[in-house]
């Protein structure tokens, strides 16, 4: 399911630290145009530590509807956490999110998170441990995409400078910081044996104004994200590093397909 591992990266929550300072002064970017076309499919994944040690699976779904695509990762931790992210965006000649739901619990996570964003009506709506959901509206530009940064870089030629997006942050009250992403050069992999060379991108979050003067002088700045994608007619995500949580550990989600008994 190379062709259609489209949307692998869970990120919102590591940037709550920063609710206090001011996020502003970062330009905004443009909708990604869309050169490949998602369609259904069914994949499986992987998270590691950066040694090796497996500590969750899961399973990408992807659905297409016309020019609407549903996609969800739903990661199974090993000690009952969960990260579950449905994504749904249209591909009409920009991708344009429509709306995305991220829910994360259990002992892999400081603390528990369930937000909806409504990218239509520029809504955000958080649920605390108790049921109850509180909704804020926040003026939200038109590349913001939670959700999409792999399917945007499956679509965005090696050779562009740079790639600049807007993602919601569900502080209090909401903002919009921007992930500036760029080509750092190849890698190299194999499959089945054989070798193959992937474009590294890294994700750099931009956080303008006091925070982004203030965050690397307390230690909070965030981690780089590198995000591995291999190019040409079929582009195909292939290894995603990051941290899944403020502060958190920096984790390896890779595909991995299925093993019969011998």
């Amino acid at each position: 399911m190379h062709r259609s591992s489209s949307r692998l990266f869970p990120l919102i929550a590591f940037l709550a630290a920063f609710a206090g300072a001011a996020l502003t002064g970062v330009a905004h970017g443009e909708p990604v145009k869309v050169r490949y076309q998602q369609g259904s499919a069914h994949g499986f994944v992987e998270v590691t530590t950066l040694t090796g040690s497996r500590i969750a699976v899961g399973d990408l779904t992807q659905r297409a509807q016309g020019n609407v695509v549903t996609s969800r990762l739903t990661l199974h931790f090993f000690d009952g956490s969960l990260d579950d992210e449905t994504t749904i965006y249209s591909q009409r000649g920009t991708f344009r999110l429509i709306s995305d739901h991220h829910v994360q619990h259990g002992p892999s996570f400081p603390e528990s998170l369930d937000v909806t964003i409504d990218a239509v009506n520029g809504q955000l709506t958080s649920t605390d441990a108790a049921g109850r959901s509180h909704r804020t509206h926040i003026d939200m530009p038109p590349d913001v995409s939670n959700g999409m940064p792999s399917t945007l870089l499956m679509n965005v030629l090696p050779e562009t400078p740079e790639t600049k997006i807007a993602v919601v942050v569900p502080t209090s009250p909401p903002r919009i910081v921007h992930l500036s992403m760029k080509n750092s050069g190849e890698g190299e992999f194999t499959m089945g044996g054989i070798a193959r060379k992937a474009t590294d991108y890294v994700v750099h979050v931009e956080l303008g104004g006091v925070a982004g003067v203030v965050a690397p002088l307390i230690g909070k700045e965030p981690h780089d994200y590198h995000v591995w994608i291999l190019t040409g007619e079929a582009p195909a995500f292939i290894r995603m590093e990051g941290a899944l949580y403020v502060g958190g550990p920096i984790w390896r989600i890779d595909q991995i397909s299925a093993v019969f008994p011998k």
